[in-house]
């Protein structure tokens, strides 16, 4: 006797088969009910936690054909035991395993001070060695126009500049202003120094210390918080407690991801 199949849906009106997908750390998805996107933190029996760039979290329910991959349907499953390859880099961008630097390009990122240039490393320099962009370090803003001018911004070559405690009515901001132009773009954090763009809650401490006027900030930073007056081995305990995007503020994060799209536009055709 002939056996049939209980399944008597037609094959047109079957869903299409959708890969699955390990719910990996890391793995960027999106949940397409309500548009949330996030990174994979935590994937348990049945749930899956997602993290935004935002550092909100949300938990959803693993259900077949629940969430979108670069733009296609997928099955997010639970992952199986093994070793877990980072799918993120520091600045929170998927990461490109086994990709090569890109040949430098002509663009270049200015940031104002040594600290500032190892910050920037730390947090995006797997990003900045695959779009090809070199970050160099000014002594100081004043030296800028003249940076600027021998620069000769471009079209092709692009300029991005990143100032300390740049706002309103300062000298560092009329600097800024004057020197902005198509091709060049200067933008700033609001803290006096780039160790406050630092969280503290990172760092190990409840806040960050208001130091008087006429006092060395650094210096001051170290006596109000009971550290040694050393203040080269401070700002390596602080880089040190910096391990990704999130223990930055958003004002610096907003502004170094702005100068990076900025050097990297494309020329118009």
């Amino acid at each position: 006797m002939r056996q049939y199949s209980a399944d008597l849906t037609p094959p047109w009106k079957k869903p299409t088969p959708v890969p699955e997908v390990a719910a990996e750390p890391g793995l960027v998805v999106e949940e397409p009910g309500t548009g949330f996107c996030g990174a994979v933190i935590r994937c348990e029996a049945g749930t899956v936690t997602l993290e935004d760039r935002f550092g909100k979290h949300r938990v959803f329910p693993l259900e077949p054909r629940g969430f979108l991959l670069e733009g296609r349907v997928v099955t997010l499953v639970r992952p199986t035991a093994g070793p877990v390859r980072p799918t993120r880099t520091a600045s929170g961008s998927v990461a490109v395993p086994g990709a090569r630097a890109r040949v430098a390009r002509a663009g270049r990122i200015y940031v104002e001070g040594r600290h500032d240039a190892e910050l920037v490393e730390r947090v995006w320099g797997d990003d900045l060695r695959i779009e090809g962009v070199v970050v160099e370090y000014l002594e100081g803003v004043d030296d800028l126009p003249a940076i600027v001018d021998a620069f000769a911004p471009g079209p092709d070559a692009r300029l991005g500049v990143l100032v300390d405690h740049l706002v309103p009515g300062t000298k560092e901001s009329r600097i800024a202003q004057a020197v902005t132009s198509e091709y060049a773009l200067v933008v700033g954090h609001p803290y006096i120094d780039v160790w406050e763009a630092v969280k503290p809650a990172s760092v190990g401490i409840p806040s960050w210390p208001r130091v008087p006027r006429g006092q060395d900030w650094k210096t001051g930073v170290c006596r109000a918080l009971g550290w040694p007056e050393n203040t080269g081995a401070a700002w390596q305990r602080i880089l040190d407690s910096v391990h990704s995007y999130r223990d930055l503020q958003p004002e610096l994060l907003g502004r170094v991801e702005e100068l990076i799209d900025f050097v990297t536009t494309p020329p118009e055709e």
